[in-house]
């Protein structure tokens, strides 16, 4: 008699074992066991099964067999094609896929043959139906915290003010730049492709320059004063100059990202704004000290302080927490540079009269840094300069410099 081929997307392999010469019938042993009732609850897998799961009223967890021996299999079928919307999570003393992390079939009609390697490497997807970017992906929501400093302003020359941090947007923690409270987090989507701009710090006299993250902008700080000129306005205020008492820059973004600069008061000048609070708060000269924000992990993690100003009287004031630069007291002090990778504005240039004058100091450029669960990986685009580490149960990715797309898996 002739026998027809017989296959399919999950069993791997079909051995006839018997014929019956008198009646045509055929026997069949095959790889896995497919039980015939779905699974409608969370359920432990025996080794040699294949599984219908039901996820039409709740998300279901399937526990893989402990104590497997190299070549076990278990098959997983998305049965109610509902596992996009209640997903099917797969968990194991083991490690699945080389991780210990919990994996899943989160879209619909989903199919996985798993097979035990071994302990480095656990089960393995030996195949699959229906996938989309990766047969098992993470079990719980792509859900990102952020931090978005952009660079901070220049300081200003000549007994000029200070320069404003950079705009400071945070999701982590209780509050953001500007006494707002801290921001939603953001639910993003795998494959999906995100922006990043990490803004420079501005020159002398200059505004810094925005950084982002896909919908998320930080505006640049604002310029200090410089000689006889007005703090700019920007995501904090740079410092009005000494000369003449000049005013200073506003912190101008909407929402707000931090405070305004402080006045000059001849012959100081004012102290630029920072995420925290307002130049000249802590004295006149001084820059307003940046936000304490933690997503890195321990404490003491501050951003976006503001640079402080100038003066003739032979004194320096030291920069303000958050990377704001000093700010110089007489001709041979230029003003500090603000730190890199903190948004810190430069502080301004001091002056002595009759020899000269010395010039502000370079804004600090900005800084992306993200936190999500560890179960994803991150894919950094050319273009971008980024490191990964991790902290309890979340990875956190530092962006310190460029701009260009990122996805996660």
């Amino acid at each position: 008699m002739a026998l027809t081929k017989l296959t399919t997307d999950l069993i791997d392999s079909t051995i006839v074992t018997s014929v019956n010469g008198s009646t045509g019938a055929v026997t069949l042993e095959t790889g896995t066991d497919w039980q015939a009732t779905p699974k409608t609850a969370d359920f432990t897998a025996v080794a040699g099964e294949g599984y219908f799961v039901d996820t039409t009223s709740t998300a279901i967890t399937v526990t893989l067999p402990s104590s497997p021996n190299v070549g076990d299999e278990v098959g997983i079928i998305d049965y109610s094609s509902n596992a996009g919307t209640n997903k099917i999570t797969v968990t194991s003393t083991d490690n699945i896929q080389n991780s210990a992390n919990d994996k899943a079939i989160n879209y619909n009609n989903g199919a996985v043959n798993l097979i035990y390697t071994g302990a480095t490497k656990g089960w393995l997807v030996k195949s699959a139906a229906n996938e989309t970017a990766t047969a098992l992906g993470a079990p719980f929501p792509l859900t990102v915290d952020y931090l978005v400093v952009a660079g901070g302003g220049g300081g200003g020359s000549s007994q000029g003010g200070g320069g404003g941090a950079g705009g400071l947007h945070t999701s982590y923690g209780t509050t953001s730049g500007g006494g707002a409270s801290a921001e939603s987090s953001l639910s993003l989507t795998t494959s999906n492709n995100y922006t990043v701009t990490v803004g420079s710090g501005g020159s002398i006299s200059t505004q810094g320059n925005d950084s982002v993250f896909s919908n998320i902008t930080s505006t640049g700080g604002g310029s200090g004063g410089g000689g006889n000129a007005n703090g700019g306005s920007g995501g904090s205020g740079g410092g009005g100059a000494a000369q003449n008492a000049n005013t200073s820059g506003g912190a101008t973004s909407t929402p707000t990202q931090g405070y305004a600069g402080g006045n000059g008061v001849n012959p100081n000048a004012g102290g630029g704004g920072g995420a925290g609070e307002a130049g000249n708060t802590d004295g006149q000269r001084a820059g307003g000290d940046g936000l304490e924000v933690n997503i890195i992990g321990g404490t003491g993690n501050y951003y976006a302080g503001g640079g402080s100003g100038g003066s003739n009287n032979g004194t320096t004031v030291t920069g303000s927490d958050g990377g704001g630069g000093s700010g110089g007291g007489n001709s041979s002090q230029n003003g500090g540079d603000g730190t890199d990778n903190t948004g810190g504005g430069g502080g301004g240039g001091g002056s002595t009269s009759g020899v000269g004058n010395a010039i502000g100091g370079a804004g600090g450029s900005g800084v992306v840094i993200l936190r999500y669960p560890s179960g994803y990986t991150i894919t950094i685009g050319a273009g971008l300069t980024g490191n990964t580490t991790t902290d309890g149960s979340d990875k956190v990715t530092t962006f310190t410099a460029g701009t260009g797309n990122i996805s996660f898996s």
